[in-house]
């Protein structure tokens, strides 16, 4: 029960950023709008996909505070570079450096509020 409760939308959200990311030319065409879209899209899948990840480690495992946000990071932070490469072999799509870099912010700004919160 533990399982489903807590690493179950840590594997949905997983899928649901994989789903979008195979969408062959995801976009808005909306021009300088797009892009601030998009990458607000970015910055907020990784930092859901973080906190579930955290939320997961944190009820199913005994770990020291900065583990709980270290490992979690260290997840989120490869499923971003391994969904660039998915992203490299879809139609109208490219997988870039830039784009995992942006998907770290949302990333850091999790452990940023955890650090800030604290071990609370």
């Amino acid at each position: 029960m533990k399982f489903i409760k807590f690493w179950l939308p840590v594997f949905v959200w997983g899928y649901v950023i994989y789903y979008l990311s195979d969408i062959p030319g995801l976009g808005t065409g909306l021009g300088v709008w797009d892009l601030i879209l998009r990458k607000g899209a970015h910055i907020t899948e990784y930092f859901i996909l973080t906190i579930l990840l955290v939320r997961a480690f944190r009820r199913s495992f005994r770990l020291p505070f900065k583990f709980m946000i270290f490992w979690p990071a260290v997840l989120s932070f490869l499923y971003a570079v391994s969904d660039e490469y998915h992203q490299s072999f879809i139609k109208n799509r490219c997988g870039t450096p830039w784009d995992v870099l942006v998907d770290t912010v949302g990333i850091l700004i999790v452990v940023y509020l955890y650090i800030k919160k604290g071990n609370k």
